[in-house]
């Protein structure tokens, strides 16, 4: 018998992963430009933290994105100890980007008219209480 959860992680994973080698990277690495994107300029450790990443992890993942020109690092001003990673060629990732999720954003839309208001709070209920409990269960196993 099909598991719809199982089958959606499924089908996000494999979705960001395409995503990702369409930037000519790994999902991982896709990750971390994605909060670069957001925050423009982060410390490895909050790459770290935002991904779930370890900061061994995130020091390999920056040396891939700098190599591919996607992001740079330069010393902390405010922290002698620690690296700012700052986004480069934001234009060239939101014009690779930029029609692969406003597809995805019509799709997404055009699914979701066929609920009504109170169904579509229904369900975002359900899935914020995913989440949370997915970063939940995440942060026990950190823990173990």
């Amino acid at each position: 018998m099909p598991n719809p959860g199982r089958e959606l992680a499924t089908a996000v994973i494999t979705f960001h992963e395409t995503v990702a080698r369409r930037l000519g990277m790994s999902a991982a690495e896709s990750r971390c430009l994605g909060v670069l994107r957001d925050l423009e300029v982060a410390t490895p450790g909050q790459l770290a933290q935002a991904t779930g990443l370890t900061t061994g992890a995130i020091t390999g993942i920056v040396d891939r994105l700098e190599k591919a020109g996607y992001a740079s690092r330069a010393p902390n001003p405010d922290d002698r100890r620690s690296l700012l990673v700052r986004i480069r060629q934001p234009e060239k990732i939101a014009e690779i980007l930029g029609p692969i999720y406003g597809s995805l954003s019509v799709a997404m839309t055009d699914m979701a008219s066929q609920y009504t208001p109170e169904q579509l709070e229904v369900i975002g209920r359900y899935l914020t209480q995913t989440i949370d409990v997915l970063k939940s269960e995440t942060e026990k196993l950190r823990h173990i």
